[in-house]
C-alpha cells in the first residue's frame, strides 16, 4: 500500500509496474505447498508450548474497566463455545506456534460462527457476512478458517453430536473457504469487489427446511432491529427529554448535572471522528445534534473495554444512536507484523471496508482525549442486525450453515486478498479440508481443558 512517505520514484513504479495473471499467481500458491505441506495444518500446538491461557486473558485487564472484568469471565465461562468467543488472544497465541502458509491476507481476526449475521446494505437490504472486526489484522489466511472451523466444532459438541459429525461439519467449513476462493480466482477483480451475500436469495437457494425457517425468523426479527427499536429499549423521554434508561452495569446512563461537561469534552472528539467520514456522511450526521451518553456493556471478550452510546436527534426530534467502541492492538499483531496505523481505530475501520462488501455508512475512529484517552471507532448501533442461534441447529441445519460461513469467508478474503493465490496453494484434494477438521477437533478439546480451568479458577466471582 502506498502512503504519503513513499517517494515519487517507488510511486512511478508501483503505478507502472506490471501486475500478474491470476495463472501466475495459481503457480506461486502452489509452489508453497512445498515448504508448508497441506496436511501440515492438522497440526495443533502442543500443550507443554503452550503458557497459561488464564495468564493469557488476565494479561488484557489492564486496558479494561477493572468493575467489569468480573463479568466478561462469567460470560466465558458459560461454556466451552463462550470461552472461545472471548479467547482470541489465546487462540492467536496457539495459532502463533504451528505452521504457516506463507499466504497474507487482511483477517477478521475473530472469525467464530458468531461473528457472522445480518445487517443492512446503503441500499436498505439485508445482507449476510462478517460483522466484527475488532481483531482484523494482516496474517496466515488459514488462521480465519481454523477459528472457524474449531467455533463450529464447538458448537457440534455443545449441541450434542457425534465426533464424526462434528469432524464433517468442520471439515465443511474448509471446503466450503476452498470451492468458493476456486470459484472467485475465475471472477473478474471488479466482480470479486463488489459481490455480496443478499440475504432473501440465500433464503431462495436453500433447501434444508430448518435453516430456510431460522433465517426467515431472523430476517424478519433484523427487519424491526433499527434505530425505532434501539431508541424504544434503550432509552425514556423524562421531563419531555429522551434519554437513556439505566441499567446498570449493562447501560449506565450520565447524570444530568454531567451533561454540560460531556458536551464540551465530547464536541472535539466527535469533530475528529466526522473528519475521518466521507463527506456525504458528514452532511448527514451535521443534522443531528448531541442528546445523551451512556456506557454500555458489549459482547463477551470486549466485557470491559470502554463502549459508549450517543443518542442524537435531528431537529424535527428524529434520534439516531451512534455506539463509539474502544480499539486496542489486535490479538495478532504480536505474532505477525506491527500495525501500519497510528489509530487502532482506524486500524478496525480500514479492516472492515476491506473485509465487507456493504459497510455500515457511519464507520469512523478517532482519539477519545484527555477524558477518554483510548483510540475509538465509531458505527451506527442496530441497523437491522441478525443472527441465527446455533444452539437450535439439528446436524444437517448446522451443516448447511457452516457450507454458508466458509463461503463467506472465502469471500471477505478474496475481496481483501489474493484468491488465485491461495487456490493455488490449496488444490483440488479435500487435503486441506480434512486437516483443517483435524485441527478443529483438537481444538476444540483445547478450548474444553481452558474452559474447565477458567471454571476451577473462580475469577468470574
Amino acid at each position: 500500500m502506498m502512503n504519503e512517505r513513499t517517494s515519487p520514484e517507488s510511486v512511478r513504479e508501483f503505478f507502472s509496474r506490471p501486475r500478474p495473471s491470476r495463472e501466475q499467481r495459481r503457480a506461486l500458491g502452489e509452489s508453497l505447498r512445498t515448504a508448508v505441506p497441506l496436511d501440515a495444518h492438522s497440526q495443533l500446538p502442543t500443550l507443554a508450548s503452550r503458557p497459561d491461557s488464564l495468564g493469557i486473558l488476565q494479561g488484557q485487564e489492564f486496558e479494561r474497566e477493572a468493575d467489569l472484568v468480573p463479568l466478561r469471565y462469567e460470560r466465558m465461562a458459560l461454556n466451552p463455545f463462550a470461552y472461545l468467543r472471548g479467547a482470541a488472544a489465546v487462540m492467536a497465541h496457539d495459532l502463533s506456534l504451528v505452521p504457516r502458509s506463507g499466504i497474507t491476507v487482511q483477517l477478521c481476526g475473530d472469525a467464530h460462527l458468531a461473528n457472522f449475521g445480518m445487517f443492512a446494505s446503503q441500499e436498505r437490504s439485508l445482507v449476510f457476512d462478517l460483522n466484527d472486526f475488532d481483531e482484523t489484522h494482516p496474517g496466515p489466511f488459514e488462521w480465519d478458517v481454523k477459528r472457524l472451523a474449531s467455533s463450529f466444532a464447538i458448537a457440534a459438541r455443545n449441541n450434542g453430536f457425534d465426533e464424526p459429525t462434528q469432524r464433517s461439519i468442520s471439515a465443511l467449513v474448509a471446503r466450503s473457504y476452498r470451492e468458493w476462493m476456486a470459484a472467485f480466482s475465475e471472477r473478474k477483480t471488479l466482480d470479486v469487489w463488489f459481490a455480496k451475500v443478499d440475504v432473501e436469495w440465500m433464503v431462495g437457494q436453500m433447501k434444508n427446511p430448518v435453516m430456510r425457517k431460522m433465517f426467515d425468523k431472523a430476517s424478519s426479527k433484523a427487519m424491526k432491529k433499527n434505530v425505532d427499536s434501539a431508541v424504544e429499549k434503550l432509552t425514556e423521554v423524562v421531563d419531555g427529554q429522551r434519554r437513556f434508561r439505566a441499567d446498570p452495569p449493562l447501560l449506565t446512563p450520565i447524570e444530568g448535572t454531567q451533561v454540560d461537561g460531556v458536551v464540551t469534552a465530547l464536541a472535539p472528539v466527535f469533530a475528529d471522528y466526522l473528519s475521518t467520514l466521507q463527506p456525504d456522511r458528514a452532511v448527514l450526521l451535521s443534522r443531528y445534534s448531541f442528546k445523551h451518553l451512556a456506557f454500555k456493556v458489549v459482547g463477551v471478550g470486549s466485557v470491559g473495554t470502554r463502549a459508549y452510546v450517543l443518542l442524537l436527534e435531528s431537529g424535527d426530534g428524529e434520534p439516531l444512536i451512534i455506539q463509539a467502541k474502544q480499539a486496542g492492538a489486535s490479538v495478532l499483531e504480536k505474532y505477525t507484523q506491527p500495525c501500519e496505523f497510528t489509530n487502532s481505530g482506524e486500524r478496525v475501520v480500514v479492516g472492515t471496508r476491506l473485509m465487507q462488501a456493504a459497510g455500515d455508512p457511519f464507520l469512523g475512529w478517532c482519539h477519545g482525549g484527555e477524558s477518554a484517552p483510548y483510540d475509538f471507532y465509531f458505527r451506527q448501533l442496530w441497523d437491522m442486525k441478525g443472527s441465527i442461534d446455533v444452539t437450535k441447529l439439528d446436524p444437517e441445519a448446522l451443516t448447511s450453515y457452516a457450507r454458508i460461513c466458509g463461503g463467506v469467508l472465502a469471500r471477505a478474503h478474496a475481496r481483501a486478498g489474493d484468491a488465485s493465490l491461495i487456490t493455488g496453494y490449496l488444490g483440488q484434494s479435500k487435503e486441506f479440508d480434512y486437516a483443517i477438521a483435524e485441527f478443529a477437533l483438537g481444538y476444540a478439546t483445547i478450548s474444553e481443558l481452558d474452559h474447565a480451568q477458567l471454571l476451577n479458577s473462580r475469577v468470574f466471582l
